[in-house]
């Protein structure tokens, strides 16, 4: 049995026929010492047997400490998602509650290639001529 209720997962199926462009979710793990680890994995992987538009490719974050540090990633579970590009869209620990609402929005979004902003505010993004780093702490409480 999946982490998803069959009517959630009939959802994301119609939701995922929007995606015409690739998708691929890279998720960093480890075996000892991750408390989320497992679940985030597990979550992952059914979100990414849902289309064959979004991929997930797994590695070890002491293993792959190269490519961990590459991506920016500094704890985890980490996921990460890649479109064309990297956006930079990051998600640690688990995304459930609504953070699963973000990451579901964030692979449509991703699989379209369309952020779903106004011109007027792509104008201003566009403004931005330095890094921005940019975190959003979610709690539950």
């Amino acid at each position: 049995m999946g982490m998803l209720k069959e009517e959630d997962r009939k959802k994301l199926i119609d939701l995922f026929k929007a995606i015409k462009n690739e998708v691929k979710i890279i998720f960093f793990t480890q075996e000892m010492e991750c408390t989320y680890c497992s679940a985030t994995h597990d979550v992952l992987e059914e979100i990414s047997s849902i289309s064959d538009k979004v991929a997930l490719e797994v590695h070890d974050f002491v293993a792959d400490a190269e490519l961990a540090k590459k991506y920016g990633v500094d704890k985890i579970p980490a996921t990460i998602l890649i479109g064309d590009k990297d956006y930079g869209i990051h998600f640690y620990g688990v995304p459930g509650g609504y953070e699963f609402n973000v990451l579901i929005q964030d692979i449509l979004n991703i699989g379209k290639r369309d952020a779903g902003l106004s011109n007027d505010v792509l104008a201003e993004l566009n403004k931005v001529d330095q890094p921005v780093h940019l975190q959003v702490l979610i709690s539950p409480t």
